[in-house]
């Protein structure tokens, strides 16, 4: 609950008044649609006309708390018929009882007036004065307590009807953590499927050559030493190919210079390695935690490789910003290509690392028209 002090309070003094009204709904339906409601043949009739009216003062109640407190609810959330009307019939009496409560107020202020002119008149002695100075502060307690905890009741009662519930939102968020989960093991699967495929399709084959040449080479050693020396020299050539194949797999499972030198550092390593032309801009000061760092940097890698060999983009750009709210930083990642577009939301690579965010409660969104360009906004949370 947001706004200001003055604002919040007009919009207190606001719900008394329409509280009154609520009763009289309640009171006038009562006494008109009261006996439709218990012929059988009639009460479907005098239901929707109740219900009706019972949704537009709903609709009144939704606008006072929005504007006046700030409140914001989602707009396509419906409401049963009977929790709106539960909620009118609670909201009546609160309101009801919140006017009460701010009278007494009013007429504590009155008397509290009246003491003090006694006091000035000299008519009131000191131990009546301390007296009711004891019992005026009880009251005055009792009044804000009251007044805090039916605003409390007013807030609770206005997002049960408006929002979801705390059961339902509690719910989604099980069924949210069960997914994220699920989808995490699922990403965790294809990773090392990945790996096992670049180790037998890259790294083994290479070596399994390089086996071969040693062997043509120790054999033919004898017999004619100048193929000897050149074999050597292309297992040599071919040693080197798969250190850097071995470098590439390993960096694609887990990159060291995150460990050692930083988020920056490590998405250096990600530019040098593209073929295309990237240009990143790194705008955070500070340490991050390491699950975010981790994060970050696949989704960054993925994205910029999926760029290069599935979209035929001839640029990349990675913007990396630290902000948010105080206390609740954000870490946002936006990635554009210049390629043709055209990405499928569902896909496997954006599933992945859409899996990748959303187990850090991040969000990620893709924005990628046929013939391009291709936006790609990750925001992962710090606390």
């Amino acid at each position: 609950m947001t706004g200001s002090a003055p604002r919040r309070l007009a919009g207190t003094l606001l719900g008394c008044p329409t509280a009154l009204l609520g009763f009289l709904f309640f009171l006038v339906s009562g006494a008109v649609l009261g006996p439709f409601l218990l012929w059988p043949r009639t009460r479907p009739r005098a239901r929707e006309v109740l219900t009706v009216g019972a949704r537009r003062l709903a609709a009144l109640e939704r606008r006072r708390r929005s504007a006046f407190f700030g409140d914001h609810f989602p707009g396509p959330y419906t409401v049963s018929d009977r929790r709106l009307l539960r909620y009118l019939a609670v909201r009546s009496w609160t309101g009801l009882v919140y006017g009460i409560v701010l009278g007494l107020l009013g007429f504590g202020a009155f008397l509290a007036v009246l003491l003090v002119g006694g006091v000035v008149r000299g008519t009131l002695g000191s131990t009546e004065l301390f007296a009711q100075l004891l019992l005026g502060g009880v009251l005055l307690f009792l009044d804000l307590q009251g007044l805090h905890a039916l605003a409390t009741l007013d807030a609770r009662l206005a997002r049960e009807c408006f929002g979801p519930s705390e059961s339902e939102l509690l719910r989604r968020r099980i069924d949210e953590l069960a997914l994220s989960r699920a989808a995490v093991v699922q990403a965790v699967d294809a990773e090392r499927r990945r790996i096992e495929r670049d180790l037998h399709d890259g790294v083994q084959q290479r070596l399994v050559a390089l086996a071969m040449l040693l062997g043509r080479a120790r054999r033919s050693r004898d017999r004619d030493p100048e193929q000897a020396d050149a074999l050597l020299l292309q297992a040599h050539g071919e040693a080197g190919d798969v250190l850097a194949e071995l470098r590439d797999v390993a960096w694609r499972v887990y990159p060291s210079a995150l460990d050692s030198l930083g988020l920056e550092e490590a998405l250096g390593g990600v530019a040098q390695r593209c073929s295309v032309p990237l240009r990143i801009r790194f705008e955070v000061t500070g340490p991050l935690p390491r699950p975010v760092e981790t994060a970050a940097y696949f989704v960054v890698s993925e994205a910029v490789t999926n760029a290069a060999k599935h979209a035929s983009a001839s640029a990349v750009s990675v913007h990396v910003s630290l902000g948010g709210a105080p206390g609740a930083p954000l870490l946002t990642l936006r990635i554009e290509d210049d390629g043709r577009g055209g990405a499928d939301p569902a896909g496997s690579g954006l599933t992945g690392l859409r899996s990748r965010v959303a187990a850090l409660d991040g969000v990620l969104r893709v924005d990628s028209p046929l013939g391009g360009p291709t936006t790609l906004v990750a925001e992962l949370p710090c606390a």
